[in-house]
């Protein structure tokens, strides 16, 4: 894995071999380089440890997938803002499963510095909702349920909300 912006700097390399060879009459080279010039601008863009991790997390491999996550190191220099976002949504995901204080603050962090997909943003704030449900904050649990909702436009978590809704009336 490397630096985000090491990333950048051996795109534009590339690219200015690439040219080199333009200008040389090689052009089946340049165009090769050109190529593989875009993989490295991608995944500036989509950082390739995340993508991996999200694979593991489509498996249901959580110990997969915080074994991919714990590869980056230092996430403020290797990753993107929105990239730094789905850091710190799926690791909210793999503690929603054994430490809810942990995983709220993942999920805060998430949403703080943005996630791109509306899906992904209603998946956290139910997620969040159910854990001030359990801690007993109704009254946020309700607002971010709301706000859920209004970003689930494909109703694809409709079930899971109704029900959440159902457990808050007998809180």
């Amino acid at each position: 894995m490397f630096n985000k912006n090491l990333k950048l700097v051996i795109a534009a390399l590339i690219i200015a071999y690439a040219v080199y060879q333009f200008i040389e009459g090689n052009i089946g080279n340049g165009i090769s380089l050109l190529l593989l010039s875009s993989i490295f601008i991608f995944l500036y863009f989509r950082n390739e440890i995340i993508l991996l991790s999200f694979l593991r997390m489509r498996k249901q491999d959580l110990a997969g997938t915080e074994k991919w996550l714990s590869k980056i190191k230092n996430p403020e220099a290797a990753l993107t803002v929105k990239q730094q976002g789905y850091f710190n949504y799926l690791h909210g995901i793999i503690n929603s499963q054994t430490n809810l204080t942990k995983a709220e603050k993942f999920f805060k962090k998430a949403l703080k510095l943005g996630l791109t997909m509306d899906y992904d943003l209603a998946m956290a704030k139910l997620s969040l909702a159910g854990i001030a449900m359990q801690k007993r904050r109704k009254r946020e649990a309700t607002t971010l349920l709301s706000e859920a909702k209004k970003l689930d436009k494909n109703k694809m978590l409709t079930d899971q909300i109704k029900m959440m809704q159902q457990q808050m009336k007998k809180i």
